[in-house]
């Protein structure tokens, strides 16, 4: 028994031995290789790092405000007697839009005008009297002050009458009826909203330090959701003469043209102050740059001698740079990099300083100062 349990021993310690030696072979053979290894080229998409020239524009958050914009309301109380507008239509100055039940003022109306028509006449005779000094100096006065009176007094009424007509004080597109017929308005209750929008303004906030780069007449871009893949132009047409104390921005206020009534007051717009001149940079796509904390870089593709069968090769060398402004697709290169140079354009993140590459640029992407994204 016990030398079948040496034997069963001594068989396994041999098949563990003949298995450690056979790994053991592997290993020194794949160390032995690791010299001669060299990964496979990368395959990658190449541009030419382009000077090129950029506008000069300052953005902002602006929102919309009709040129000329009021709640029409009433302007005395009074029962609603007849509505003459259809909500949502376009109106002209001095259009008959609400009229107040009047029957009151127009009777009196009709006896104040009696009462000036006989203080008329008595005015008159006086006056003949006065002449032949049948009449003292004082009654003649009395009877043009009670003349006087009664001319008044019908026309306060006239103006009262004129009050409960609402007219829309200038062309506009009306809004929603708020409203309705047989209603007992209160004073300075609303009645419909009249705006003018076109033209219309955009206002919005600058920071103190480039009000001194804007002017008056100066172009602006306007662009809306409302507006989706368009772009309004305008341009400034009032500087506020006071900063705000709170945020030390200056309100600027642009005007432009609204013929299609797009765009209404209230909505938000993003506008962009295109400034005169241009500025002259070094341009790559975004997506060339590997960012890092330490520092941005891009990898230039540079020919090297292949060490083995001695013909030049593609290989790619890490290069720090300093980025600026950004537009679109593009970001300007401040330092680190010189015109004409091969950059890698995309799949930056996969690449190390000094790896062969394959360039391919039948995948290369579009890069646009104005991309137009299809879910945008």
């Amino acid at each position: 028994m016990k030398k079948r349990i040496l034997l069963s021993l001594l068989g396994l310690l041999l098949v563990i031995s003949i298995l450690a030696g056979i790994k053991g072979l592997q290993i020194f053979k794949m160390v032995g290789a690791k010299g001669s290894f060299a990964p496979p080229p990368e395959t990658v998409t190449t541009v030419l790092a382009h000077p090129a020239s950029w506008e000069i524009t300052v953005p902002a958050v602006g929102s919309l405000e009709a040129v000329q914009g009021v709640t029409v309301a009433a302007e005395l109380p009074g029962k609603v007697a007849n509505i003459s507008f259809t909500p949502g239509a376009q109106v002209q100055a001095g259009s008959i839009l609400l009229q107040q039940d009047t029957s009151s003022e127009e009777a009196q109306l009709q006896a104040a005008e009696a009462q000036a028509a006989l203080t008329k006449s008595n005015f008159a005779r006086l006056r003949l009297l006065l002449e032949t000094n049948a009449v003292s100096q004082a009654a003649y006065d009395d009877g043009e002050a009670k003349y006087k009176q009664a001319v008044a007094q019908t026309h306060e009424i006239k103006a009262t009458i004129a009050k409960k007509t609402i007219r829309a004080p200038f062309s506009g597109r009306l809004g929603i009826r708020l409203v309705n017929l047989g209603q007992i308005l209160k004073e300075g209750e609303a009645i419909v909203s009249l705006q003018a929008l076109n033209p219309i303004f955009v206002n919005f906030m600058l920071p103190q330090q480039e009000l001194s780069r804007v002017r008056s007449g100066f172009s602006v871009r306007i662009t809306s959701d409302a507006l989706p893949g368009q772009t309004m132009p305008g341009k400034i047409t009032a500087l506020n003469p006071q900063a705000d104390n709170a945020t030390r921005n200056v309100r600027v206020q642009a005007t432009a043209a609204n013929k299609e009534e797009r765009l209404h007051p209230g909505m938000f717009a993003s506008v962009a102050v295109v400034l005169p001149g241009k500025n002259q940079v070094l341009a790559i796509p975004a997506t060339a740059v590997l960012p890092a904390p330490y520092g941005d870089s891009v990898f230039v593709v540079e020919e090297k001698k292949n060490e083995k069968t001695g013909k030049p090769d593609l290989a790619v060398r890490q290069q720090f740079v300093r980025l600026g402004e950004r537009r679109g697709d593009f970001v300007a290169i401040a330092s680190g990099l010189e015109a004409g140079a091969t950059v890698v354009s995309s799949g930056v993140f996969k690449l190390r300083n000094g790896q062969s590459v394959v360039v391919d640029n039948a995948l290369n992407p579009k890069f646009s100062l104005n991309p137009k994204p299809d879910n945008s």
